[in-house]
């Protein structure tokens, strides 16, 4: 037998099938000549039988790709056969499920990262033989083997189109992808979009965020090494033109940029302050370079988001995910934040356990809630928007057994037992729902409000994306702008006449001290606290709606030590007394709000760098408290007339340009360049 057609009797598509799957004659029917018919005769039949004529193997692929779509699976080509001899060509044809066959064991290479990717495949036996066969000189496909026994579930039909067989990307869509690309909006963005223009629901799509990840990857035209190159001499320029500008970067073992973090002198100020909840967004890439990109982000005094570093990742694992929370804690003075939110993502659990492990760490709601759509739109139908408010009901609950009674129902209401994304969030509850996270401190970054405000934020920085040295450039630029910004909405803010609604000293006394924004969220509670009983017992006070005859809140008061806590852990969570604890104050002819329930984080103040030069805690509130009441005067006097306010503005625009011309001292900091072995680290 010649090598060629010894080459022709048996080529395998897919080396993994061949110790797993058994196509013998024997295991399926076997083709009776009597009962042969041309599928074209014959477009009735939706299933596969023996003897079923094709034209083409190509024709009988297609038949097949269309049953497994309807039956739940997908299909790949297997196998081809062929006849001893030299061109007597293709004879035989093996179709197979998509789980067919067993993942191969993959040989490990120490230089190369392992990418450790759950495979599918399960070992199926379905599948459908044909074979070549001429009559009358016309050739002909016949199928003669067929098995439909899976050994695994079959998908509904409404799931069964997120397999990457189905999934596809027409030609329009490519063009309108990479037009979206060169304006700088993310992948979610281009999803929504589309979604629009196509008039569809969204996670309808005939393609997935992944697809569209992989079509910019594919067609990326940048030198990576010479954008690395420019990236680094980039923040070094950063570097001699603002000595407390940071940055951190490895290099792999060719001696090319592996990773690199950084963060500006305003990011470090703010978060010397601001920095007790943070947010570390890891969902975005540059679609440019396809390299995950990180951004830490906070909330300020004025309820306005704030930078605080950013990362730039080759890979996502457990190792650089280390690499990125231990350089960021380089920048902050190993200061840790009390709460750290992320996206769904193990191993930067793993990472926060062991690189921040005083942190609470929890998950971004928004982030989970944005994949709703794509997760159960179309396994729930109609009842999609009736189940999402179920979840937000649930979701804002205060206690955790009835959470998780309410799951239970909810579970059985439509019908998700099943669901693995309904078992994935209940199994990673503690993570994200408000019942297991009150007595830990978020800013208020769980509102809607203040995770849409975050979101646009991040979109700002994704707007920059040209080159990875000008993203750098662009993202201070970004910073510098909402600084700005934020200067402006402080003034603004603090221009506004407070009203006071319940005329309570606590509620001045809150209105000279807190900003217009935290000062509106204690004012909700003190507006609410007048509706409230308090009832003092042998330790504690019940608290509780004056139209209820049980239940309420405990308050533990201890006037001497001037402490005070609730049951409900409105406190910790928010920084904001609630209105069980208020009410209590009231009741014992309390008329300020205690020193220690005004965090610093939420009082007035230009500049966060005002605490890290304070003298002595006593000298500097006073100095505080000095100012704001020359401000509160001058707004008074200017509000009564446009020309006094035109004067004022016009003076202090002046006034703030000089304070600016006064440097303002920084703890020294020097850059940490660590190129050696990315091993070491």
């Amino acid at each position: 037998m010649s090598e060629e057609a010894a080459q022709m009797m048996v080529v395998y598509d897919d080396h993994s099938d061949q110790r797993s799957l058994s196509f013998e004659d024997t295991s399926s029917t076997e083709e009776s000549p009597d009962k042969t018919r041309l599928s074209i005769e014959t477009s009735n039949d939706v299933v596969p039988y023996i003897g079923q004529r094709f034209a083409s193997h190509d024709a009988a692929y297609e038949f097949y790709s269309d049953f497994a779509k309807r039956c739940g699976f997908s299909i790949r080509r297997h196998r081809t056969e062929g006849k001893d001899g030299v061109g007597k060509g293709l004879t035989r044809r093996y179709f197979v499920c998509h789980r067919a066959g067993n993942t191969p064991v993959k040989t490990t290479n120490d230089n190369k990262p392992q990418r450790n990717r759950k495979s599918s495949r399960c070992g199926c036996q379905a599948y459908m033989r044909i074979s070549k066969t001429t009559e009358l000189g016309l050739p002909e496909w016949r199928v003669t083997g067929f098995v439909n026994h899976h050994n695994h579930e079959l998908l509904e039909p409404n799931q069964v189109r997120f397999l990457p067989a189905y999934r596809t990307i027409s030609d329009a869509d490519k063009s309108r992808i990479l037009m979206f690309a060169k304006t700088g909006i993310s992948v979610q963005q281009m999803m929504r979009l589309m979604e629009l223009e196509k008039c569809v629901e969204p996670g309808y799509l005939p393609f997935t965020e992944k697809d569209v990840r992989n079509l910019l990857q594919s067609c990326r035209k940048v030198d990576p090494e010479d954008e690395s190159i420019d990236l680094l001499r980039m923040c070094r320029n950063i570097k001699d033109k603002d000595p407390n500008f940071m940055f951190d970067f490895t290099l792999d073992l060719d001696n090319r940029l592996e990773n690199i973090a950084w963060s500006y002198a305003s990011s470090i100020q703010s978060y010397e302050i601001f920095g007790d909840a943070v947010v570390f967004d890891t969902t975005h890439r540059l679609t440019a370079f396809d390299m995950p990109l990180g951004i830490w982000v906070g909330i300020n005094n004025y309820g306005m988001p704030c930078f605080f570093g950013c990362v730039l990742l080759r890979e996502e694992n457990l190792r650089t995910y280390s690499w990125a929370l231990k350089a960021f804690l380089g920048f902050m003075n190993a200061k840790a934040p009390q709460t750290i939110l992320t996206d769904q993502n193990m191993c930067l659990k793993e990472a926060i356990e062991l690189e921040m492990p005083s942190a609470k760490h929890a998950l971004c709601i928004w982030l989970i809630v944005a994949k709703f759509p794509s997760w159960f739109n179309a396994v729930l139908g109609e009842r999609y928007n009736e189940w999402k408010a179920e979840f937000y009901h649930l979701y804002n609950l205060e206690s955790t057994e009835d959470f998780e009674l309410g799951w239970r129902d909810m579970v059985n209401s439509f019908g998700l037992h099943s669901n693995r994304h309904i078992a994935s969030l209940f199994a990673l509850r503690s993570l994200w729902a408000l019942p297991y996270l009150r007595s830990h401190f978020f800013a208020g970054m769980t509102t809607t409000v203040h995770s849409k405000s975050i979101n646009a934020f991040i979109q700002r920085f994704l707007s920059a994306q040209t080159r990875l040295a000008h993203f750098v450039e662009q993202a201070a630029v970004t910073v510098d702008f909402k600084d700005q910004m934020g200067e402006q909405q402080t003034m603004q803010q603090n221009l506004q006449n407070l009203c006071l609604k319940t005329g309570a000293p606590m509620e001045s006394h809150a209105a000279t001290v807190l900003t217009p924004f935290a000062f509106s969220k204690l004012q909700e509670q003190l507006v609410l606290a007048a509706h409230y009983a308090s009832f003092q017992m042998e330790d504690c006070f019940l608290v509780r709606h004056h139209t209820k005859l049980d239940g309420g809140r405990k308050v533990y008061w201890v006037p001497r030590e001037g402490i005070i806590s609730c049951s409900c852990h409105q406190f910790e969570f928010s920084g904001i007394l609630c209105r069980h604890a208020l009410r209590v104050l009231s009741t014992g002819n309390c008329f300020q709000i205690p020193d220690r329930y005004l965090p610093l984080r939420w009082l007035r103040m230009s500049t966060p760098s005002a605490k890290l030069h304070q003298t002595t805690p006593s000298e500097h509130t006073d100095r505080i408290q000095l100012l704001q009441t020359i401000l509160s005067s001058l707004i008074t006097e200017c509000a009564k007339s446009r020309e006094r306010l035109d004067i004022a503005t016009e003076q202090v625009s002046i006034l703030l340009s000089r304070i600016r011309e006064h440097p303002v001292p920084v703890c020294p900091q020097g850059t940490r360049e660590n190129s050696a072995n990315p091993r070491n680290h």
